[in-house]
């Protein structure tokens, strides 16, 4: 292919890698970066020798993804093997009449429950569920990837899957991402006292429980049911929020029905008219200030979360 075709081509299965690094990063952002050096090795390598492009792409992009995983030093994963080859291995299948606008719709589906969930995998296990799981991909070529036996990668999945189904990967017996007791305590505390600086609009005990470049995400549902409530003097909803004082500002005088829960093992808050949960807040507590805060409206996806609200 010319690089005109070449650049076509990969822009036609775009959806699909997406789908496949979001579900890997758990970044917007960062799914975007991974694409980005995919396509720049696609293009320093072009088409020649490769059999099958949705394939090649998509082996390139789980290991891209895996690397990235590796670099994060904020994560307490376990390590990866080193010494990875930097030939892209053996070609992962992929459909005939592949439609990725509908594969990356059904990833989608999944929603921000799972991603909080694949969030506490390892990065082999997650590398290992979501190709296999969430793309179909056999075992035989997801192990040259992870540079794992086939018999590993089957059981690194199998581990994930455990770990999705149960809606408490924190907590799993392995303690891979679990909290202590003591963490648990704390990061309590951080959610009551943003719960209450919510409540009474206190800007600064907001700013105060905030890590500077917090994150507040929503999912679509959550997003949709606070544009239909907009006539109510519901605020609108954007499905991203980024910055102490913006994310501040989404929460100042409201949260006034929320609740503590356990959101898949971690402390977070749900507002649960009837004690059932209708809207879920899973959060994400560094260095004593929330990094992250990910909103749950569908109601299948908070059905895989967990939630476990505490008096």
């Amino acid at each position: 292919m010319n690089p005109d075709e070449l650049a076509t081509a990969f822009e036609r299965h775009r959806p699909r890698l997406r789908a496949v690094a979001y579900r890997m990063l758990g970044n917007p952002d960062d799914a975007d970066d991974a694409l980005q050096e995919a396509w720049l090795r696609l293009s320093r390598t072009g088409d020649a020798g490769i059999d099958n492009l949705a394939a090649w792409l998509t082996t390139v992009t789980g290991r891209i993804c895996l690397d990235m995983l590796r670099s994060r030093s904020t994560r307490r994963e376990a390590p990866l093997p080193t010494g990875l080859p930097d030939d892209p291995g053996p070609e992962l299948p992929h459909d005939d009449a592949p439609d990725p606008a509908r594969e990356a719709e059904l990833a989608d589906v999944v929603g921000l429950a799972m991603q909080i969930v694949l969030q506490s995998l390892d990065p082999a296990e997650r590398l290992a569920f979501v190709l296999h799981d969430l793309f179909a991909v056999p075992y035989e070529q997801i192990a040259p990837v992870l540079g794992r036996s086939v018999a590993a990668s089957r059981q690194l999945a199998s581990r994930g899957r455990r770990r999705v189904q149960s809606g408490a990967a924190a907590q799993d017996a392995a303690g891979v991402g679990s909290r202590t007791n003591a963490e648990t305590r704390t990061d309590r505390q951080v959610v009551e006292a943003f719960l209450t600086a919510s409540r009474t609009g206190d800007l600064a005990g907001l700013l105060a429980v905030l890590a500077p470049d917090v994150v507040l995400r929503a999912d679509q549902s959550a997003v949709e049911t606070a544009a239909a409530s907009a006539d109510k003097g519901a605020p609108l909803l954007a499905r991203e929020v980024r910055g102490a004082a913006a994310v501040a500002e989404s929460f100042r005088g409201r949260a006034g029905g929320a609740v503590p829960a356990l959101v898949g093992g971690s402390v977070g808050f749900t507002w649960a008219p009837g004690g059932t949960p209708r809207a879920v807040f899973a959060v994400v507590v560094h260095d004593g200030r929330i990094a992250s805060v990910d909103l749950v409206g569908d109601p299948a996806a908070i059905a895989v979360l967990g939630v476990e609200l505490l008096g």
